[in-house]
């Protein structure tokens, strides 16, 4: 079951609660004010015989109830029926009454006409016998009466009983009406209220159908650059495709990086293939050479184990290199502790000079500066880029020391060729190497090397360089507390 068929049910469902809660109410309400009116009624039209037959009594002086007389034959009869015949005119047509004496028997009186059955209980009788008022409700060919039977009272003594009685015919015809109506109306509304529920609950999730329908075309198409396109207002929905589309974007970086990363792994097996395939290509010559009969003279064999140390330490070397990178990626910690930078720059220019005595190789800048590094890491990182600006490059080599913002920075500059815009972007990874440098021994790793060095100590080295004018590392550590 779909949420919006769920949501839909459930509001439908409160909705018919509501009503029929509202219903049962109503006509509660309605069938008791109804009942209270045929009550009123009857108790007003029997207050006016129950005072009259009491009057009647006093003014004849008779010693017994006018409905007793008025059955007598003679005078005192005559006179007791006209008494008591503007007291049953005044009744309502609607109207039915009866006179019983005190056990309840029915006086048969001509005025009052033909005698209507009506019920008493013997509950009933004995309430009335008690002097206290009396109602029920019975039934007969045509539907329910409600017979209202009060007592008469003459000297604080009951003499008789009046029962005034009603139909209630019309009253049910109309309660039925009503509840019919109440009921086809709260199945109406609720049909309705579902209807319009239902487009409403549709408008409303749309943005979470499209999410579905854009998470299933990544996982198609794999295409993380498709967004969830959402111009209502920053409720829940809209914060749920923001997220999403927030989300996306992560994916869609963390997807690249994946790639480019097996992209550059994939690069970096081809190069480390490329580059051990050439010394270990001329080992083997040479220890060929070396197995050759005759043997070879001797000044060639010196030759070829010259290659052969050589070649030797070029492995080394990569090995190294390598194992560094390794160690960079592992996440090996290096330990860090304050340095007194100007001394470390300075002792690696003395290096320098010595590798290159025709460069001029200046050291300037802020002294008295601490960092937080690790001190042989930060030496090799400096002696990379030294290393690259004496072998890249022509001139004069600056070496410049700074602070900035609670930052040190070293400026390694020179005058060598420069580099393109495009390998500026690419100058950090493993293997690259400029094209003007494929001469130049090397394997490419070592700015590889001086960036991952630099960040294992929370620093960042940078390049700025043009074609023709010279290059710029600079390597950014931050400071030592005092």
């Amino acid at each position: 079951m779909s949420i919006r068929l769920r949501l839909t049910l459930l509001y439908s469902i409160i909705l018919a609660l509501t009503l029929m809660i509202f219903s049962i109410a109503l006509y509660a309400a309605q069938a008791q004010y109804t009942l209270n009116l045929v009550r009123n009624d009857l108790e007003k039209a029997a207050e006016p015989m129950i005072n009259g037959l009491a009057h009647a009594q006093r003014d004849f002086g008779w010693p017994m109830p006018v409905p007793w007389i008025a059955q007598r034959e003679g005078p005192e009869g005559e006179q007791a029926r006209e008494a008591l015949q503007p007291l049953v005119r005044e009744r309502r047509p609607r109207d039915m009454v009866r006179i019983l004496d005190v056990e309840g028997n029915v006086l048969n009186l001509p005025m009052i006409g033909e005698t209507v059955e009506l019920t008493l209980s013997e509950e009933g009788l004995t309430h009335l016998k008690n002097g206290e008022t009396w109602e029920e409700i019975s039934h007969d060919e045509e539907g329910r009466l409600f017979i209202y039977s009060q007592p008469l009272m003459i000297d604080n003594e009951v003499t008789g009983i009046v029962q005034f009685a009603r139909s209630l015919a019309d009253r049910d015809r109309s309660l039925r009406s009503l509840g019919v109506t109440l009921l086809a109306g709260s199945a109406l509304i609720t049909l309705i209220a579902f209807g319009i529920g239902w487009t409403l609950s549709g408008i409303t999730l749309r943005p979470i159908h499209r999410i579905t329908q854009t998470a299933r075309e990544i996982g198609e198409s794999r295409d993380f650059s498709s967004r969830v396109r959402h111009s209502g207002p920053n409720d829940e929905l809209g914060r749920l495709a923001t997220t999403f589309n927030a989300m996306l974007e992560r994916l869609q970086d963390a997807y690249q990086q994946v790639a480019h990363a097996l992209q550059v792994q994939r690069d970096f097996v081809a190069d480390v293939s490329h580059e051990l395939r050439t010394p270990l290509t001329t080992i083997r010559g040479n220890l060929a050479l070396l197995q050759r009969q005759p043997p070879i003279p001797q000044t060639e064999q010196d030759d070829v184990l010259a290659d052969l140390i050589s070649e030797s330490e070029r492995l080394s070397r990569l090995v190294t290199d390598l194992l560094t990178l390794a160690h960079a990626d592992a996440g090996r910690k290096l330990e860090l502790g304050p340095v007194a930078l100007t001394p470390l720059v300075d002792d690696v220019c003395r290096q320098a000079r010595l590798l290159a005595p025709e460069r001029d190789i200046t050291c300037t800048g802020e002294d008295n500066l601490t960092v937080r590094v690790n001190e042989d890491a930060l030496k090799q990182v400096l002696l990379i880029l030294l290393d690259n600006a004496i072998k890249h490059g022509k001139g004069a080599i600056h070496v410049i020391v700074e602070e900035h913002d609670r930052q040190a920075s070293v400026r390694v500059q020179d005058a060598g060729p420069g580099l393109s815009p495009e390998m500026q972007q690419r100058i950090f990874d493993r293997f690259q190497r400029g094209d003007v440098s494929r001469s130049t021994p090397g394997f490419g790793l070592g700015l590889s090397i001086a960036r991952a060095l630099s960040e294992a100590q929370q620093g960042a080295i940078a390049v700025e360089s043009d074609l023709g004018k010279g290059s710029a590392f600079t390597i950014t550590l931050p400071q030592a507390p005092p």
